[in-house]
């Protein structure tokens, strides 16, 4: 099996360069910078113990790819990318290939089942970094993260047991489940806090704002009958395969949104992780108005508009009203 990493970035430069220094087929498909770099001099990760460099095929799109019926396609740009590279999927030619969604958020499996029949969530612990062209960082040890992977629809086939034996030999601890998605919505809990991360000063008191966050999420979730598991600090498979550490050499580890507005791309993925929170509170009739405020906030930042820790955490909350 072949496997297509569709965006290197963070997690997908870490699972690229992990397969394939394992000796497993990998055909990167990147952009820009990126792409520029990993051909030039190959892809290289870091982490608290490793430092290696390894050549594997990059390509530009999905039709220089040449998805064959033997391969299988991960995602793993950003939600916000998510809907043109399903289209460029589709136009390149693949059909009943497996998909596997590795990105935050539960939205990427219904965008992509629209358009396809074999869809797979991938729940991601792994904390990474994307910085410099050509170069990913994990801060994770021993192993980098630990990865729950199922079929959207729920259950598991041969092509989640096939990815994790892959991903396992790779040193990144995969576990397949049959109710991936709940291990997802329990992931998205836990994403909500990215922009408060990024958006208020280190000194600012956030625990009350973060609260009002998680608490409209449950209720929100309870309302809508889903599901959710709990992986987060308790969750035994952290404390056997994961611990933070420092990278030799690198700067600390920052969210997934820290890092996009420090590269100013232009676009986070608030709304695909609050905004989630906020579109099943507008379907079943619970007020989010804390999640609606960091959506808000975060396109302020993503567009240049505002600066992060230029609003308080507690002026956030007093004001709450605004955004009911």
């Amino acid at each position: 099996m072949r496997i297509v990493v569709f965006g290197t970035g963070a997690i997908g430069g870490t699972v690229a360069a992990a397969l394939a220094r394992n000796g497993q087929e990998v055909t990167a498909i990147a952009r820009g910078e990126q792409l520029a770099a990993i051909r030039g001099r190959g892809l290289r990760l870091r982490s608290p113990k490793d430092d290696f460099t390894v050549v594997l095929d990059v390509v530009e799109t999905p039709e220089d790819a040449r998805i064959g019926a033997g391969d299988a396609v991960l995602m793993a740009m950003k939600g916000q990318h998510m809907q043109a590279a399903l289209e460029a999927l589709r136009a390149a030619g693949v059909r009943d290939q497996p998909i596997f969604c590795l990105q935050n958020g539960v939205d990427n499996e219904r965008k992509a089942l629209r358009l396809f029949g074999n869809v797979h969530g991938v729940t991601v612990m792994m904390p990474s970094a994307f910085r410099v062209p050509g170069e990913v960082i994990v801060y994770s040890e021993p192993q980098y993260g630990v990865f729950d992977i199922g079929r959207a629809a729920g259950g598991h086939d041969d092509a989640d047991g096939a990815l994790e034996k892959a991903l396992s030999e790779a040193n990144i601890a995969g576990y397949v489940a049959d109710d991936v998605m709940a291990s997802k919505y329990g992931k998205l809990l836990l994403n909500l806090n990215k922009i408060v991360g990024a958006a208020f000063a280190p000194d600012d008191d956030t625990q009350p704002l973060k609260d009002l966050l998680r608490s409209e999420a449950e209720t929100v979730l309870a309302a809508a009958g889903i599901r959710w598991a709990d992986v987060g600090v308790d969750d035994p498979r952290r404390k056997r395969h994961m611990s933070m550490s420092e990278v030799p050499g690198a700067v600390p580890f920052a969210s997934s949104t820290n890092q996009s507005l420090e590269r100013g791309t232009g676009s986070v993925e608030t709304d695909w992780l609050n905004g989630e929170i906020v579109l099943l509170g507008r379907l079943h009739g619970v007020p989010t108005p804390a999640n609606a405020a960091m959506t808000q906030l975060a396109a302020r930042l993503a567009r240049g508009s505002a600066a992060s820790g230029t609003v308080t955490a507690s002026g956030i909350v007093s004001n709450l009203a605004e955004y009911s």
